[in-house]
């Protein structure tokens, strides 16, 4: 009878244990679950698919319909911008991804190299590093902001030509 009680507590535990998250992720109170985390980073390797391959309507579709990329935000925006990138050889490699939890969905964090593989071997041309705002729609978690911030020292200026001798005289 003692390993019935037992098992019986230990089921109870198990059950309570996981009912604060549950409530707190349908009360909006700021957690995640295992499946969030899961579905976010597949967002997150759509993205570098979407982008890389130049899917613009694809790409489009990671975001919430008012959604922005830096400067380019809603749909049309962000198609545009897409098929105007010259982008062909380059990948993006995010390492690094951390997510957040928020009232409002999720926060989230990744390093990113730009990886140009037109060349052999392939070079990192960039470093950069994306600050995202995530919510959870309908069609599954999207991405409402996306900031990229490039990281490192600027560009190398173009040499400057040596100043002009002093004519003779």
């Amino acid at each position: 009878m003692s390993s019935r009680r037992t098992v019986a507590v230990a089921i109870l535990a198990s059950v309570l244990a996981f009912t604060p998250p549950v409530h707190a992720q349908l009360a909006g109170g700021g957690t995640l679950t295992g499946q969030d985390y899961i579905e976010i980073q597949q967002l997150y390797a759509r993205y570098t698919r979407m982008i890389d391959g130049g899917d613009a309507e694809g790409y489009a579709a990671l975001f919430t319909p008012d959604g922005s990329f830096n400067n380019n935000k809603g749909h049309d925006a962000l198609v545009a911008f897409i098929k105007n990138r010259n982008g062909a050889n380059l990948r993006h490699m995010n390492v690094n991804l951390v997510i957040l939890p928020t009232p409002e969905g999720a926060s989230g964090s990744v390093y990113n190299f730009f990886l140009n593989v037109g060349e052999r071997p392939p070079v990192i041309t960039a470093a950069s590093q994306y600050e995202d705002t995530l919510v959870k729609t309908p069609q599954g978690w999207r991405f409402k902001t996306r900031v990229n911030r490039t990281e490192g020292p600027p560009a190398a200026a173009a040499p400057q030509p040596p100043p002009a001798a002093p004519p003779r005289q």
